[in-house]
């Protein structure tokens, strides 16, 4: 949580930050040519800046391609002029943020602009004649852009929430646009030659409808998914119904998992794949009879089989859903322990898949803060302590301690205080998610507890 003081400069900050690009403005429109140009693309930037996609939240904005165009065209003052507005076409929010988007919008072009200059970036129908000049310009400028936008961000995230949201925003934002964002730049070169060369604002349609139509369609791939993931939130919400207990499980290991996922740098489509091997983990409880999971009491060894067969019956079910291939592996060993001693395979050490021992760690934790039939929810800090304890026995020690290190850095949101209080009738500690099974399906090790 970010400090009471550091909140309290958040807005002379940006009131500074809104003075800057105020005067960068000023001076910008005092060397600005040809305002029929200028009005053009300003009306490009609105444009562009209105055609953010609602389901691709990190999309590099095509207004980036507009100002590009600019440089060139018309000059790198007048660029700052087109950035300020393309900033009036913002989502709702706040006054204080939409006020620190536009100048952080303003100051990133003034920003560009000046690099432009200082590498003496040609204007005009000089381009023709210095195209390499003009690629080394654009490029330097647009990267000079992204590093200007990026400290600011970052200045304003520190103040808000803190040095981990800067470390989030710089490797899950900043890295995964830096090279769209180069990219953008030398096709606004592009339409800026083709304006040059005689079709002027017809040339935004040459540029610009490609990407506009490319974007849709990955908004469409990503709505897609979304609408996938949902599918299956409500698939596993219907299984959890069968014991109250247990309600939230899977989303709280799905989080969990992608907690110690990012802690631990996975790519982006490798962090997805973990998040969902995480909510689907216990998808094949669907195939356990009812009367099992609620059983108030130790299981017998039938019933203890059944229990078992459930992350096989988990890759039954997800088998032929192709996005979530490289999930199965995951799903049928996250009851596998280090020693060898788990199930279905008896895997040990590291023979146990990667995702399987992440979750493996996640599920014990959620299941131990988490009120069960037979016990009371335990404390984050006594449950970390368990997991620390029966590393190397349970779970991958090096594992262990990142997730430690990750919920004491982050915190955990422990199960809804409104589950059913434990049974006091229930005499034996049992849960198939708890730290330790017994081979005769009773539990032991640390997790146990009293009986």
């Amino acid at each position: 949580m970010p400090s009471r003081p550091r909140m309290r400069i958040l807005p002379l900050v940006v009131a500074a930050t809104a003075l800057a690009a105020a005067g960068s403005l000023v001076l910008a429109i005092t060397r600005t040519q040809e305002p029929l140009v200028v009005a053009g693309f300003c009306l490009l930037a609105l444009v562009a800046s209105a055609l953010r996609s609602a389901h691709t939240q990190r999309q590099v904005e095509l207004v980036s391609v507009v100002l590009a165009a600019v440089y060139v065209v018309a000059g790198p003052a007048a660029a700052v002029v087109v950035a300020a507005a393309g900033s009036f076409a913002q989502a709702r929010a706040p006054l204080i943020k939409r006020i620190f988007n536009s100048a952080q919008r303003v100051l990133s072009a003034a920003g560009a602009a000046v690099v432009y200059t200082a590498l003496g970036g040609p204007v005009g129908d000089e381009v023709f004649h210095r195209v390499p000049d003009a690629m080394i310009a654009i490029t330097a400028a647009t990267f000079a852009l992204l590093v200007v936008n990026a400290v600011l961000v970052a200045m304003v995230l520190v103040l808000e929430r803190g040095r981990h949201a800067v470390a989030e925003f710089l490797r899950h934002v900043v890295r995964t646009t830096a090279a769209p964002l180069l990219g953008y730049g030398l096709l606004g070169l592009s339409m800026a030659v083709i304006w040059l060369g005689g079709l002027n604002i017809f040339a935004a349609f040459l540029i610009l409808g490609p990407l506009v139509v490319a974007r849709w369609a990955l908004s469409q791939y990503e709505a897609e998914r979304r609408a996938q993931a949902s599918a299956l939130r409500a698939f596993i919400q219907l299984i959890e119904v069968k014991d109250l207990y247990t309600r939230g499980h899977s989303e709280r290991v799905s989080e969990g998992v992608g907690m110690l996922g990012r802690h631990l740098k996975l790519s982006e489509d490798r962090q997805n794949a973990l998040e969902h091997a995480g909510l689907l983990h216990d998808v094949g409880k669907v195939g356990v009879p009812t009367s099992i999971i609620q059983k108030p009491g130790r299981l017998d060894d039938s019933e203890m089989d059944a229990i078992r067969l459930h992350p096989a019956r988990g890759v039954e079910l997800i088998g032929n859903i192709p996005f979530l291939e490289e999930v199965k592996s995951a799903v049928l060993h996250h009851h596998e322990k280090y020693d060898g001693t788990g199930y279905p395979a008896g895997l040990n050490g590291t023979n146990i898949p990667y995702f399987a021992r992440i979750i493996g760690i996640v599920d014990a934790f959620d299941c131990l803060t988490s009120t069960r039939s037979y016990r009371p929810a335990r404390g984050v800090e006594e449950t970390l302590a368990i997991l620390e304890q029966d590393k190397y026995s349970h779970f991958d020690p090096q594992l262990v301690d990142a997730f430690v290190r990750v919920i004491r850095a982050n915190g955990w949101h422990a199960a809804a205080v409104d589950q059913p209080a434990p049974d006091e009738t229930v005499q034996f500690s049992i849960d198939h998610d708890d730290l330790s099974l017994g081979k005769g399906g009773g539990a032991s090790g640390s997790a146990a507890g009293p009986r």
